[in-house]
């Protein structure tokens, strides 16, 4: 309860002050004379002027207000090294507890972490991850009255990185909490090596050499410059079985190069040995992605002889704009004679010598299309294209009747690389082609449209060419359950078989046709060592805050575990479920950000969450130096936690609010008035009891 005095005018001020100014002229006119009451008669004016301003006594109903303190903690990744986590939380225990004891104190956790201090990011700093403290801190703060707040304590390790400005007067560019009293985890002169990535391409062309320029930093104590001392032993890994190992000198910009082997990301990570007593590993690694694309896809289509399938092969390769082909058609053979002239025959000589000696590295992929062995090509130049394949080129073989002649491809020296080899006999019947197991579970065939298990919906075809398999995969198969579509890869390359030259039925819509387009280009792919297609596959992927994992396998049998490395070094195993096709797949909760690695073994596959290098690792120490100058524009102090917490005081507004061993928060006394009442201090009877008696003391004294 509180008691004030308001006055509450019966007439305006103004007007009140007029009539008080002549009273008391008058009435000083008349003690000038002599007058008899004169001072009776002043005593009538004050207490009608006193009467007129109303004085009234004003009693307000106080309920004091708890203050509210905010506490902050990091949860962020890099209060995961060492024992900061253990004393993260013996901190925050201690705090609880110390502040309990204030009745009139309410305390309320701020906890922020990697992903959580990210959201409503706008900006690409702040989509970088890192520890936005001063965000959540900022945002629990809005909720707070201001005369409420009595201050706020953090508990980090110093590594914030959206700690607000300080100007050259030591005041804070935008509102924090005041004080801000900080409690650090960690000690101080920490020492730590880190690898710093200074410039990688986001793209390369397939074929091509990428560079990468990198340092290694060791860096000791609260040093911003790093050590320029010694050397390290760099290792650089991509593509699962690629590696490259390097010892560099520290503190120095290095380069490393190498070639992207296929198209889609290439995810190369980079690792540094560790040095001797630092803090933490987690930092002397660094991702890379570089997404392969290919400048253009060059592809040499050869066809023997003209047929009716010839543009089917022909209009897959032209609709795809990324493919540069090019198309030979041998429309007669060289023993042929008859007497039409050559320069009516072709509009340009076939330039066997540039394309399969001088050229043929430049080519991803050969298409043989119904071609009949008819010394064109000489023994060397189908030797040439053996080696073409062995050393990581696409080969594929559309084949017709011819195959199962003297002259066909299978009698030259190809015939080692090719998966299935010719009985000589030629089946001319209808049938549907149909996949086998390995077919439903192979990424070219899976998944392709069936009228349920067995049954395909597509329309028949009328030949094929019988053979036997020797290597590779069936994956279709057409009369009598023959082989009809046959893969293999063969030293770094494949080989493509298709025992049949009638996939052009499909094209042309016969009996509802079939899916020739999405196989052949599936096929294409294969043979161009697409990682989508690939049979023996492990990916993972980050969507909606889950890691999704899927194992592909032609394996009828379920897969083993994957085992999970979290960005804090955390393994965890996880459990694949049947998919079917052949794919199996995994999810679980996915929050901090960095580098996941999913390993069954054998296969590893990575999948990153937010940045790939995120800030939180960019500097481990634990640090006083960055958060001291916003601790003190606040008027808050810093204390090391492993030195001993400090004791905790309220204190008044204005005096000071922490000192050796000690941080104080700020006891507002703030409180909401629940009730108001007025009682008037000169009521009316006083009023007129007082006037009346002083006149008539007046007339009294004027009548002697």
């Amino acid at each position: 309860m509180s008691e004030t005095l308001s006055f509450a005018p019966m007439v305006p001020l103004p007007l009140i002050a007029v009539l008080a100014v002549v009273g008391l002229v008058l009435a000083g006119i008349a003690l000038a004379r002599g007058a008899p009451g004169g001072l009776l008669r002043i005593a009538v004016l004050a207490v009608l002027v006193v009467a007129l301003v109303n004085p009234r006594a004003l009693r307000e109903e106080r309920q004091p207000q708890r203050d509210v303190a905010l506490v902050a903690v990091d949860r962020s990744a890099s209060q995961e090294v060492g024992g900061r986590r253990a004393e993260t939380d013996a901190a925050l225990k201690s705090v609880r507890e110390g502040l309990a004891r204030f009745k009139d104190l309410d305390v309320r956790i701020i906890e922020a972490t990697d992903d959580t201090a990210d959201k409503g990011a706008t900006t690409d700093a702040e989509k970088d991850g890192g520890t936005r403290l001063f965000s959540a801190l900022a945002r629990a703060a809005a909720e707070v009255p201001r005369q409420r707040l009595a201050g706020a304590i953090m508990i980090t390790d110093g590594q914030i990185h959206d700690i607000p400005a300080v100007t050259a007067a030591g005041k804070l560019d935008q509102k924090a909490p005041s004080p801000l009293h900080v409690l650090l985890t960690g000690k101080s002169g920490e020492s730590d090596r880190r690898l710093v990535i200074e410039q990688a391409p986001s793209y390369g062309i397939v074929g091509k050499s990428v560079t990468i320029r990198y340092r290694v930093e060791d860096q000791l104590g609260d040093q911003t410059k790093s050590l320029t001392k010694g050397l390290a032993r760099m290792r650089l890994r991509y593509d699962d079985d690629k590696e490259i190992v390097s010892n560099i000198p520290v503190g120095r910009s290095s380069e490393i190069s190498f070639e992207l082997e296929h198209a889609g990301p290439t995810v190369v990570e980079m690792s540094v040995a560790a040095a001797p007593g630092e803090l933490s590993t987690i930092n002397n690694r660094a991702l890379v992605s570089i997404n392969g694309v290919r400048d253009r896809l060059r592809v040499l289509l050869v066809s023997g002889q003209p047929h009716a399938g010839e543009r089917a092969w022909r209009n897959l390769l032209k609709s795809d704009p990324s493919v540069d082909l090019v198309h030979f058609t041998i429309l007669r053979p060289p023993e042929k004679d008859d007497f039409t002239p050559l320069r009516e025959l072709a509009l340009i000589a076939f330039p066997i010598q540039e394309l399969f000696e001088l050229k043929l590295a430049e080519f991803d992929l050969i298409v043989f299309d119904r071609y009949v062995v008819r010394d064109v090509l000489p023994p060397s130049y189908i030797t040439n294209i053996v080696n073409f394949v062995k050393e990581g080129g696409a080969l594929l073989l559309a084949l017709g009747p011819e195959f199962a002649t003297p002259r066909s491809l299978f009698q030259t020296p190809m015939g080692q690389i090719m998966p299935a080899s010719p009985t000589g006999r030629v089946l001319e019947q209808g049938f549907k082609p149909t996949l086998t197991d390995i077919g439903r579970r192979h990424p070219v065939t899976a998944g392709l449209p069936m009228d349920g298990d067995k049954t395909p919906e597509w329309g028949r075809w009328f030949r094929m060419i019988e053979a036997v398999p020797r290597t590779g995969r069936e994956l279709m198969r057409g009369v009598d359950g023959k082989p009809l579509l046959m893969l293999e890869r063969n030293g770094k390359g494949r080989v493509a078989q298709v025992l049949s030259d009638h996939i052009w039925l499909w094209a042309r819509g016969y009996e509802g046709g079939g899916p020739q387009a999405e196989l052949l280009r599936r096929l294409a792919h294969w043979l161009m060592k697409e990682p989508d297609l690939d049979e023996e596959a492990l990916k993972a992927e980050i969507k909606d805050g889950r890691l999704q994992v899927q194992h592909r396998s032609l394996d009828a049998e379920a897969p083993p575990d994957v085992t999970v490395t979290k960005p804090s070094g955390q393994t965890q195993p996880l459990r694949l479920e049947d998919a079917g096709n052949g794919v199996w797949k995994g999810a679980m909760a996915a929050t901090a950000s960095g580098l996941y690695k999913v390993t069954d073994g054998t296969q590893t596959a990575l999948a990153t969450l937010g940045a790939l290098n995120p800030l939180e690792f960019h500097d481990l120490r634990a640090s006083a130096e960055k958060i001291r100058p916003v601790a003190e524009a606040s008027g808050g102090g810093i204390h090391w936690i492993n030195k001993g917490l400090p004791d905790f005081r309220r204190t008044r507004p204005g005096r000071d609010s922490h000192g050796d061993g000690w941080v104080g928060l700020v006891a507002n006394h703030s409180f909401v008035v629940s009730g108001l009442a007025q009682v008037s201090l000169l009521p009316g009877y006083l009023v007129m009891i007082l006037v009346l008696g002083a006149l008539m003391a007046a007339w009294y004294r004027e009548g002697h």
